[in-house]
C-alpha cells in the first residue's frame, strides 16, 4: 500500500487543487496513469499514479486545496477499496474532505495559541535542496509538510480534551495568519468545533485590507487623497478573489520590487526589418510561414545574449550563475493572468520554428494546458506590448533572471535624410537589469548589440 502525494508542480507552488478525480476508488490503475488533474498556481496539469495497483482511498474531494507533499489518495492491492467507499458517503455531521485534510495536520502537530509558525512550518531544507541541484536558480516555495498519520489515530487525537483556553487551528491558518500578522485572538473558528481554518483567515485578511485602506484614507493629507483616491469597497464595487496566477504574480512581483535594478532604454530603426519581414511572409505563404516582429525580437535578443553571456545569468546569493543555454521567456496576456512560457534553446532555432513555438505556447497559456516544463527554465525575459499601441514602457524582472526587455510598438518618426524629411519606423527598448548581476556598461553593451541585430535583420537569418 502507497500514498499518492500532492507533488510540486512548479517552482512557485505551495498547494494545489485537486480539480476533478479521474479514477474511482475500486479502478485498477497502472503506474503512469493519470488518476486525477490538479490545478496549481500556473495551469492545469495530471497526476500519475506512482505505481501500479487497486484505487483503495480518495483522501479529499473534488475542490480541495492541498498543501504540496500531503496525500491525496491510497493504492494498494485492493484489500481496502471496499472499506473506504463509505467514506465518502459519510452521515452530514461529518466535515468535508478538505476539512479532514486539516484536522490530519492538526493532529500531527500540537495545537498552539501563538501565531508563530511551528518549526515544520519553518524547516523547508528538502525543496531548497532540490532546487540548487538542478543548475537553474528558481523562487523557493514555502511547505507546510508534516508527516501523515492514519486517519484513525487522527480522530483519535482530535476527539482528545483540548484546553479550552487555547486556540484550535490547523498549521496552514496558523501560517497563513502569522505571514499576514492576523490576531488570532479576535477570531471566530467556523470549523469543526470551532477549529480556526484556512477560509477565517483569508475573510480577516480581507477585513483587514479593508480597513486598512479606510484608515489610510482618512489619514492621508488632502493633496494626496485628492491625487490618489482609494475607493473602499462598496455596495457599488465588485470584490473578485485572486486566483492562484494573479497570487502567484503578486507575491513575485513584490519580490520583484525588492531587487535592485535600473532601466536602460535605446530606439531602434526597424525600417529594414519591417520590410524583411514582409518580404519572407509573402514568399513563404503557400508554406504556411508566418512570422510577427516579435519572433524577429525573440531570435534578435537569443544572438545577443549569445553574444553577451553576462546577461544570460542570473544572481545567486554569493554567486552568479551564467546559464550555457539561452532559453527566453514570452510574457502572454490571459484571462487567469499573465504567463511566461519559455522557448528553449531560442539562439540554436530558426525564425520560422520560433513563430510556430511561440504560437503553439500562447494557445496553450491561454488554454491553461502549459506543462511544467514549458514554464520552467528561462534565462531571460521579453514583454511587448507594441500590439496594444503602447510606445514604450518598464518591465519588472521576473526573478532569478537578471534582465527583461520591454517592446514598445513600430511607430514612424520624422527623420531628415539627405535633406528631405521622410518617414522611419522606429522602436523603442527598454531593458531592464538585476544591478547585482550586472553593471551598467555591461547592460548598455547588451542593448547597443541587439539595436544593431534589428537594425540589420539578414543577421538573424545567418
Amino acid at each position: 500500500m502507497s500514498e499518492v502525494t500532492m507533488p510540486r508542480l512548479s517552482d512557485t507552488m505551495e498547494e494545489g487543487e485537486l480539480a476533478r478525480w479521474l479514477k474511482n476508488v475500486g479502478d485498477t490503475v497502472e503506474k503512469g496513469d493519470v488518476i486525477a488533474e490538479i490545478e496549481t498556481d500556473k495551469a492545469t496539469m495530471d497526476l500519475e499514479a506512482f505505481e501500479s495497483g487497486v484505487l483503495e482511498k480518495q483522501l479529499v474531494e473534488e475542490g480541495a486545496i492541498v498543501p504540496i507533499g500531503k496525500a491525496v489518495a491510497v493504492i494498494g492491492d485492493g484489500s481496502s477499496a471496499s472499506e473506504a467507499a463509505p467514506a465518502a458517503d459519510e452521515g452530514e455531521g461529518a466535515p468535508p474532505a478538505e476539512e479532514a485534510a486539516r484536522e490530519k495536520e492538526t493532529a500531527a502537530e500540537p495545537e498552539s495559541a501563538e501565531p508563530e509558525p511551528s518549526a515544520d512550518e519553518d524547516a523547508e531544507p528538502a525543496p531548497k535542496a532540490e532546487e540548487k541541484t538542478s543548475g537553474e536558480p528558481s523562487m523557493p516555495a514555502a511547505s507546510d509538510d508534516l508527516p501523515e498519520v492514519e486517519a484513525e489515530h487522527a480522530e483519535e487525537k482530535v476527539d482528545r480534551p483540548q484546553d479550552d483556553t487555547r486556540l484550535r487551528m490547523s498549521p496552514l491558518a496558523r501560517k497563513l495568519a502569522h505571514d499576514n500578522d492576523i490576531d488570532l485572538e479576535s477570531l471566530t473558528g467556523s470549523g469543526p468545533e470551532g477549529r480556526i481554518i484556512r477560509a477565517d483567515i483569508e475573510d480577516a485578511i480581507r477585513t483587514t485590507g479593508e480597513s486598512a485602506v479606510g484608515q489610510e484614507q482618512a489619514s492621508a493629507p488632502p493633496s494626496a487623497a485628492a491625487t490618489a483616491p482609494a475607493p473602499a469597497p462598496s455596495d457599488d464595487s465588485e470584490v473578485v478573489p485572486l486566483n492562484g496566477i494573479r497570487k502567484v504574480t503578486a507575491r513575485r512581483l513584490t519580490e520583484s520590487q525588492a531587487v535592485p535594478h535600473f532601466f536602460l532604454t535605446t530606439v531602434a530603426d526597424v525600417e529594414r526589418l519591417i520590410a524583411l519581414r514582409a518580404d519572407i511572409n509573402q514568399r513563404l505563404s503557400d508554406q504556411g510561414i508566418k512570422v510577427s516582429i516579435n519572433d524577429f525580437i525573440v531570435k534578435a535578443v537569443a544572438i545577443a545574449l549569445r553574444q553577451h553571456p553576462e546577461a544570460n545569468a542570473s544572481f545567486n546569493g554569493d554567486s552568479i550563475l551564467r546559464h550555457r543555454r539561452v532559453n527566453v521567456g514570452v510574457a502572454v496576456a490571459t484571462d487567469a493572468g499573465l504567463l511566461v512560457p519559455v522557448v528553449k534553446d531560442a539562439d540554436r532555432k530558426s525564425l520560422s520554428e520560433i513563430g510556430a513555438e511561440v504560437v503553439s505556447l500562447a494557445g496553450r497559456a491561454r488554454d491553461g494546458k502549459l506543462t511544467l516544463d514549458q514554464m520552467s527554465g528561462g534565462t531571460f525575459s521579453v514583454s511587448n506590448l507594441g500590439m496594444f499601441g503602447i510606445d514604450e514602457f518598464t518591465a519588472m524582472l521576473n526573478p532569478p533572471e537578471a534582465g527583461i526587455l520591454a517592446v514598445g510598438a513600430a511607430s514612424p518618426v520624422p527623420v531628415l535624410r539627405e535633406g528631405h524629411l521622410v518617414e522611419v519606423s522606429k522602436l523603442k527598448l527598454t531593458l531592464t537589469v538585476d544591478h547585482r548581476a550586472m553593471d551598467g556598461a555591461t547592460g548598455a553593451a547588451f542593448l547597443r548589440d541587439l539595436k544593431g541585430i534589428l537594425e540589420q535583420p539578414l543577421r538573424i537569418l545567418v
